[in-house]
């Protein structure tokens, strides 16, 4: 049993490199459009989600012999380990499938840096892979619709911002332009962080790494803020025009917004009046995740009734996902609650 897990856990790992490894050749190929260099892009994405996959599989099938209790409660979602490997996973075959459905490869460096840098986090952040007994909470078929509709939901949200950050980067032609500082914004948070988790995966933890995640942050910020001009050139050839990209963030904003009332809150409210007897309790996940269903509702009424300006409403998607990655990560790994499970 031991070694199957060490086994998955291996795969994961090769297919986090092969996602930053995509990601690379990703962005060379935005700069190039050398083909064969596309090729490899999509190559490298491509095997990493196909091995991360089968590894997924590997797991439920482990998870299954090890619980019991019925195939669809054995599904490896059950806690930060398994749930984020799901969202990664999830991220990469939509990007997938979204590349061989608009043969375009515009978004690939994006989807695969989030894919990559998550695979990251996990090794990062210590999260145990060690298979556990379901805790009574999760001993039910709601499970299932709950978790994973809400990570479907997610990546959906995922996805609009990665549109959305190309589309506030093409519309950027000024310093002093509020949606030129929303974007080299979350690309220095970003990067910052991606350092942040490769030095700690190198170093382990320690106290003087988030002295040195501070320090890199307001640099990376700075600097993606200096150069923010010369960098949207990487992105001139970007195939989506606006209009393409703004139909993709209201699209899967759309989707997720649905997926998420009905399978994050509908779903979760039920879950949550079998398990602890009552439907709300605004136990910190929930109201985070009303938060981030408000952002996401005031996006598509504004969106709907034409009273944001197409960048405005880029500019909420945007930030929409941020408070989205804080819903799962942040509530799980900062407030105790209900869902305390979730950082195990």
């Amino acid at each position: 049993m031991e070694t199957l897990t060490l086994v998955t856990d291996k795969l994961v790992g090769i297919a986090g490199f092969l996602y930053i490894t995509a990601m690379v050749l990703y962005t060379f190929y935005l700069i190039f459009k050398n083909k064969n260099v596309g090729f490899a892009a999509t190559t490298a994405g491509f095997l990493g989600a196909l091995i991360h996959l089968v590894s997924f599989i590997m797991r439920w099938i482990e998870f299954y012999d090890f619980a019991g209790g019925g195939l669809l409660r054995a599904v490896p979602i059950t806690n930060l380990y398994e749930s984020l490997i799901f969202f990664a996973l999830l991220l990469a075959w939509f990007y997938v499938i979204l590349e061989f459905k608009t043969k375009n490869k515009s978004l690939g460096a994006f989807a695969f840096a989030i894919s990559g840098a998550t695979v990251l986090f996990i090794s990062a952040v210590g999260a145990s892979t060690h298979l556990n007994p379901l805790v009574p909470a999760l001993q039910s078929n709601w499970l299932l619709a709950h978790v994973s509709l809400s990570f479907v939901a997610y990546v959906c949200f995922a996805v609009s911002a990665i549109a959305a950050m190309l589309y506030l980067i093409k519309i950027s032609e000024s310093r002093k332009s509020y949606y030129y500082v929303i974007w080299t914004l979350v690309l220095g948070l970003s990067s910052s962080t991606v350092l942040f988790l490769i030095l700690n995966k190198i170093f382990g933890s320690g106290s003087f790494l988030y002295v040195i995640y501070l320090i890199t942050s307001i640099l990376f910020i700075l600097l993606f803020y200096i150069k923010g001009l010369a960098i949207k050139n990487v992105f001139k050839s970007i195939d989506f025009d606006l209009d393409t990209l703004e139909r993709i963030i209201y699209k899967f904003i759309t989707a997720g917004f649905a997926i998420f009332t009905i399978g994050g809150l509908v779903f979760g409210a039920v879950w949550a009046e079998t398990s602890w007897g009552r439907y709300w309790s605004w136990d910190p996940k929930e109201t985070w995740a009303f938060i981030t269903w408000v952002i996401y509702g005031v996006y598509l009424h504004g969106r709907y009734s034409n009273r944001w300006s197409k960048e405005m409403a880029s500019s909420i998607a945007l930030i929409g996902f941020l408070v989205t990655i804080f819903t799962y990560l942040g509530v799980n790994l900062l407030f105790p609650g209900l869902h305390s499970y979730g950082s195990n």
